[in-house]
């Protein structure tokens, strides 16, 4: 087995761990119970999602010529989510205001 395997092996894991912990809290909250392989195949439908986001993120990266992703392309990725891009867009609006602030806090000195 390469590092690759084993590194996506935890990877899987862990969303394994999570994905329960949160099922098991909902359960709790609805009083109903859930099956180890419904945990399973949550945890499968998560990975497939998050591996067709990280593919796209690397392609919107490489399309512009860079090899780091960029909140732009994170942007790009929510664009058909248009709750979800506002949201992000408000994150990334408030912290360029904060840093904005910071600078201008730092050049009064």
């Amino acid at each position: 087995m390469s590092a690759d395997d084993t590194e996506q092996e935890r990877l899987k894991s862990a969303l394994w761990y999570h994905v329960g912990k949160l099922v098991d809290d909902a359960c709790l909250d609805l009083n109903v119970n859930a099956t180890p392989q419904f945990i399973g195949s949550l945890t499968e439908l998560a990975w497939v999602q998050f591996d067709n986001i990280a593919k796209d993120l690397e392609n919107f990266a490489k399309h512009a010529n860079r090899s780091t992703v960029s909140t732009a392309d994170v942007l790009l990725l929510a664009r058909k989510n248009p709750d979800l891009h506002g949201l992000l867009q408000k994150v990334v609006d408030d912290e360029a205001a904060e840093r904005a602030a910071k600078a201008a806090g730092k050049s009064r000195r």
